[in-house]
């Protein structure tokens, strides 16, 4: 919710120093009032010497995803070559801190130095409770990842209980800010940003994005590049695919063939790849330092030709197949009956595990067309212990509720509006016996799916999926009978068959990521296609800016149009 306070725009008006004396008061004073509530300076100096109106900042709270509250009043800042990053003894915020100042420097050509020198001007970072500045804001009442922005005329303001909350406040900075920010060469200013606070916190705790780097491999600054993305619109989980049918991408010393052999291919015949252990490592690095925490999964019993390919004891009959680069689906399986697999289960999690300090392993369990249900339900409840033995907790497609989930297990739900009404009642069931959901909907959050009949990209199993469809609907209310608790958040899975290159990965992504990102992060009450899609369309100069190449959607009125 955005609301205006008029006292405060006039007082701004009558301190505003670019006010010209030529103008009677009373009219100065009223087109003034039009001008602040607008948004709008008053005017600025052109190179040529003449004053002209200066271009308006971006309303309080025009962002995306959509802040809980939003109260405009005030002149606002403006980041200028005097400007300081003001931080103190918390490292959180010496952290965001060096990285707005990475972030701003380039576009603005101002030094923007962090300092932990004391002052009330200035962009002022804080973490945590028992800042004199803060007054009685109480830091923890918006959550881990919530946070509070104050802006006005001397001094920008960020405020979180946490460092997770503190860079959330820097992505909203970022977009309220012009989106020549994001240039990587000196622009032209100004940088204003409109004045007022807002509170902000996530609906929804979980707020992921998968990619799947099996079926295509992506090297390491491709993802990285991903998260960065994601990073800009609050999203806090990346879900890595790591193994399929097609390639196997982790390297796992205790079976060293997987990456080898295994990942030695993808779709199409191309050459493939696999993350050493400590290309993974900085993988997890970087996107920790962003927010993220990455979930890896090891698609199991079925999506593992990769594997029995490597390693032909792991096969029923002794014989490996050759590795594979089609796109069928659910035709592999481990051999469930055989003791070897589950010490090659067990040795994969437990490196797997040594090397994700996140909360989850994912397990797959969809699509195992080729194992029977009794052989799927004894795989999945040997290896849910395994899961937790290397203390981490199961997450899994939402087939895991065909087997009995463990307790604190998280089943991601991908069905679709064709899906039958059992499996959507074992689901329901499963959560309302305390096992927690992730919501895929394929025919509304699968970003590899197309647009429509002219997308060259994509597949269309599910349907087509729009940009209004991806961003329409409510996960509180997607699967009725779930516990509202139950509902962890969203996820915008990424499938790559189709996807070879990171151009491809913008066109799919952009513009639906923010949409599912925003009906994991806003409030139901913000929910709303109209104001979305105008929000969505002004955010095509900052993707323009990061070089992000995306689908030009007819139901978004994009600039230009």
């Amino acid at each position: 919710m955005v609301t205006v306070r008029p006292h405060h725009i006039r007082v701004a008006c009558r301190r505003d120093p670019l006010v010209r004396k030529d103008h009677r008061p009373t009219r100065v004073i009223g087109s003034l009032l039009l001008i602040a509530a607008a948004g709008l300076s008053t005017a600025a100096v052109a190179p040529d010497g003449e004053r002209r109106p200066a271009p308006a900042p971006t309303p309080l709270g025009r962002i995306i995803p959509a802040p809980l509250k939003a109260e405009a009043y005030g002149p606002g800042y403006e980041i200028t070559a005097e400007t300081r990053i003001r931080v103190g003894d918390h490292p959180e915020e010496r952290r965001v801190g060096e990285y707005l100042a990475r972030l701003l420097r380039p576009a603005t050509g101002f030094r923007l130095p962090v300092t932990d020198r004391p002052g009330r001007d200035g962009i002022r970072l804080r973490v945590g409770a028992g800042h004199a500045d803060l007054g009685t804001f109480d830091t923890k009442a918006l959550g881990r990842e919530g946070y509070r922005l104050i802006s006005e005329r001397r001094s920008l303001t960020l405020t979180s209980w946490s460092g997770a909350g503190l860079f959330h406040s820097v992505q909203t900075l970022r977009q309220q800010l012009p989106a020549a920010v994001e240039r990587t060469s000196p622009q032209r200013g100004p940088w204003r940003i409109a004045g007022g606070t807002i509170e902000d916190t996530p609906r929804y705790a979980y707020r992921g994005a998968m990619l799947d780097v099996s079926r295509h491999f992506f090297p390491v600054d491709q993802v990285k590049r991903y998260v960065d993305q994601l990073a800009l619109y609050k999203m806090n989980a990346l879900h890595l695919h790591l193994s399929d049918d097609q390639g196997w991408r982790i390297a796992v010393d205790s079976w060293p063939r997987l990456a080898t052999y295994g990942g030695s291919t993808q779709v199409g015949g191309g050459p493939g790849g696999h993350y050493t252990k400590e290309q993974y490592r900085e993988i997890v690095s970087y996107a920790a330092s962003r927010g993220l925490e990455v979930i890896p999964e090891i698609d199991m019993p079925s999506h593992t030709n990769a594997a029995l390919a490597s390693y032909a004891e792991l096969n029923c009959d002794g014989v490996a197949p050759p590795l594979y680069t089609g796109t069928e689906v659910g035709f592999s399986s481990l051999c469930v009956h055989k003791d070897i697999t589950y010490d090659f289960v067990d040795d994969v999690l437990r490196e797997l595990a040594a090397l994700t300090p996140g909360r989850y392993l994912h397990i797959g369990g969809d699509e195992a067309h080729s194992t029977s249900h009794e052989d799927f339900v004894t795989f999945m409840n040997r290896v849910q212990p395994i899961v937790a033995k290397y203390g981490k907790t199961v997450l899994a497609w939402h087939q895991l509720t065909e087997a009995t989930p463990a307790p604190g297990a998280v089943a991601q739900y991908w069905g679709y509006d064709r899906t039958g009404q059992a499996e959507r009642d074992r689901v329901v069931n499963a959560a309302r016996n305390g096992t927690g959901l992730v919501l895929s909907p394929a025919d509304r959050s699968y970003l590899d799916h197309k647009y429509d009949k002219d997308t060259p990209l994509g597949l269309k199993w599910a349907g087509y999926v729009d940009v209004r469809r991806a961003y329409d609907w409510d996960p509180g209310s997607y699967l009725p009978g779930a516990p509202a608790d139950a509902i962890l958040g969203v996820e915008a899975p990424l499938w790559t068959e189709t996807l070879s290159t990171t151009a491809h990965l913008d066109y799919m992504a952009f513009p639906r990521l923010p949409g599912i990102a925003e009906l994991g992060w806003s409030p139901a009450a913000r929910h709303g296609w109209e104001p979305y899609r105008a929000r969505l369309a002004e955010q095509a100069p900052r993707w323009d800016a990061l070089g992000i190449g995306y689908f030009r959607s007819p139901q978004v009125p994009w600039p230009g149009r």
